[in-house]
């Protein structure tokens, strides 16, 4: 089997509340998405997806994504896609870095590779635990008030894990996670996701105010060692997002106790086969993970189905589905929320089929 054609659509995913607000002052009203199509010779194609959570987020913005895939698809055109270590090898050496880049064309061959096999995704990625699992709702930043109100909206919802978006003003930000740790109930899981927001001392201070609830930290500054410190001022239970973008972060990590969970965003690695070697080395290690990506649609939410209902589930902390998020569908088949928790398809590769009439016409195509 040999890649003919691989082709990119471009697609807006505008939000239900309108926006989507985390620290810095940052917001996104629509989402920029790609979605890219590899084609064979035996008539076998594959899609995926990469969403950037915008410029500002993480290196790596949606225009920079449809002209790093320029860029590599001549050098995947005659490649076997269901080999996937030598089609990663191949993107590597084409191009140093940019590892979202090259995450919806991995994402497209696992769909192949699942589709020639017969075989769901999940099953290929390990097998599957139990009939599905739980999700956490994103709360976006706003009033102390409002954010403790959403809790409650997502709970009657079936949302159990709620992550609050920090990373404001210190103050602001105590009161909402203090109000929102007062309407929890037995069982809830609550997280402070500061996206980076914080300067250390912010970080010590908030946590230290913050030590008599039941709270998760999550990623309180920019750079790793920050976060180390922070981690050393504070018994509440550290998870670590932005910084962690390899297999080596991860051993860094584990060696320095400097996270008891890692966000595990399959396009900031480079794709599933990158995010499942770290998924299994955190197995390995007894590290608990949300297993996500940084946005997007049906195939994407396929795609995080699939790596996180393949991981044993005392270590999968959460999961998300970004496609309840948006207003457009853009694939039939892709999981549903029932409850609060998901389950990944059981048709073979991601379980998906494109709507084009929504996708329109491809922006770009190389043969």
């Amino acid at each position: 089997m040999l890649i003919t054609k691989i082709k990119v659509y471009q697609v807006a995913l505008p939000l239900h509340e309108g926006s989507y607000k985390w620290s810095g002052g940052n917001s996104v009203e629509v989402f920029d998405s790609s979605v890219v199509e590899i084609q064979t010779d035996e008539g076998i194609s594959g899609f995926g997806e990469i969403c950037p959570l915008g410029p500002a987020y993480l290196p790596a913005y949606a225009a920079g994504a449809r002209t790093g895939i320029a860029e590599l698809a001549p050098h995947l055109i005659g490649c076997d896609p269901t080999q996937l270590a030598v089609i990663n090898q191949t993107m590597d050496r084409a191009m140093r870095g940019h590892p979202y880049v090259k995450s919806a064309l991995d994402m497209a061959c696992w769909d192949i590779l699942g589709k020639v096999s017969g075989q769901p995704a999940a099953v290929l990625l390990g097998g599957r635990f139990g009939e599905d699992f739980a999700l956490y709702r994103a709360i976006s930043q706003d009033t102390p008030e409002a954010m403790a109100k959403m809790v409650q909206v997502y709970r009657d919802q079936g949302y159990t894990k709620f992550q609050l978006k920090v990373g404001g003003n210190p103050d602001t930000d105590i009161q909402r996670i203090q109000a929102a740790a007062a309407g929890l109930q037995p069982g809830d899981v609550l997280v402070a996701d500061a996206n980076t927001g914080w300067t250390q001392h912010q970080a010590v201070r908030i946590a230290d105010a913050v030590r008599h609830e039941d709270v998760y930290i999550e990623q309180p500054c920019f750079h790793y060692e920050e976060c180390l410190a922070v981690r050393q001022h504070t018994d509440r239970p550290m998870v670590l997002d932005e910084v962690i973008d390899d297999v080596v972060q991860v051993l860094r990590g584990y060696h320095d106790r400097a996270m008891d969970v890692i966000n595990l965003k399959i396009s900031k690695v480079g794709g599933i086969t990158k995010a499942r070697q770290i998924r299994d080395l955190c197995v390995s290690l007894g590290i608990a993970m949300t297993i996500e990506d940084t946005w997007g649609g049906d195939i994407i939410t396929a795609a995080i189905a699939h790596l996180a209902h393949s991981t044993p589930p005392e270590l999968l902390f959460s999961s998300t589905d970004f496609n309840s998020y948006v207003t457009v569908s853009i694939a039939e088949g892709a999981p549903q929320r029932s409850h609060g928790r998901l389950a990944a398809s059981k048709a073979p590769g991601l379980g998906i089929a494109p709507r084009f009439d929504v996708l329109g016409a491809a922006v770009l195509e190389t043969r």
